[in-house]
């Protein structure tokens, strides 16, 4: 009988320490604390006071840490919020097959819709994120998107799960609202102007705020250059109707692009609704809002 195998590693505080004090003496001995809830690409740990280490999951995620030590620094000083500050790329090791990433720390506390949905000066700050992030334009930045895997995904490649996920929850959200938003958002016209950068996973969960106000934008694992909708998804998962107007007034986008970017709502939010929502009532929360505010536009 065939079994299957799981092909994730186990991570262990001990692994981690034996990772850390092989490759970084000079971490040798800092203690390690592990976070929880981590993410679902990263297992991570806050490494003394002043570093986390954070180490795939699965293979989906193993090419992040080499980009973020790579951008992040170019990026950060053009950007108006916190963006992780990398410090250094460990190798494989010890039966752990992948590299991993060790940055600095960043205070904050997780945004919630509970604090920030209303907030029209927040919805304001995050749009001027999105301006800034799109006018960082390195040379050769068409070159890049294939050299360095910043090509992102598209709708369209998105269609044949998204229309599968439509069928299965059809018993919990309305089914024809949702199949003629998709169809909508695969008709409209795509990006016609010059690539621009893209955070590629810009959603509540990836952003901290600091006595109340939004600090920081974390997880850069999906950052590519090219169509920015994807970037909108924000609107939905954090927004309500009076903060998203002025996030698109702020962000000046055309009515293609916010189209496209209501699509990339519900296509991320099906997704994660149909992968999560049975097993945590936390995710099916947000997701269910995620996926309502994108048909309400």
């Amino acid at each position: 009988m065939a079994t299957t195998v799981d092909p994730r590693p186990t991570i262990t505080a001990a692994l981690v320490r034996r990772l850390v004090d092989t490759q970084f003496p000079e971490w040798a001995g800092l203690p390690l604390t592990l976070l929880e809830p981590g993410g679902s690409d990263h297992v991570i740990y806050r490494l003394g006071e002043q570093l986390t280490v954070r180490l795939p999951r699965h293979a989906g995620a193993i090419g992040q840490a080499a980009k973020e030590l790579r951008w992040l620094p170019r990026l950060a000083p053009h950007l108006p919020l916190a963006i992780p500050s990398p410090v250094a790329v460990g190798e494989p090791g010890f039966g752990y097959p992948w590299r991993w990433a060790v940055s600095r720390w960043l205070e904050g506390e997780v945004a919630t819709v509970e604090a920030l949905a209303d907030s029209s000066a927040a919805a304001v700050q995050l749009a001027e994120f999105l301006v800034a992030l799109q006018r960082y334009t390195p040379d050769g930045v068409r070159a890049l998107r294939s050299r360095d895997g910043l090509t992102g995904q598209s709708l369209e490649s998105r269609d044949r799960s998204t229309r599968d996920a439509i069928a299965k929850v059809g018993d919990v959200f309305d089914i024809t609202a949702m199949t003629d938003l998709w169809d909508t958002a695969l008709k409209t016209p795509g990006w016609d102007h010059p690539p621009v950068w893209f955070h590629g996973d810009f959603h509540t969960g990836n952003l901290l705020t600091l006595d109340g106000r939004l600090h920081a934008v974390i997880d850069f694992g999906g950052l590519g250059i090219g169509d920015p909708a994807c970037d909108l998804t924000i609107a939905y998962t954090l927004m309500s109707a009076g903060s998203r107007a002025a996030f698109r007034a702020a962000l000046g986008v055309d009515d293609a692009t916010w189209m496209r970017g209501r699509g990339w709502a519900l296509t991320t939010g099906l997704n994660a609704y149909t992968s999560y929502a049975a097993v945590n009532p936390v995710i099916a929360t947000q997701t269910s809002r995620q996926i309502n505010e994108a048909l309400i536009g």
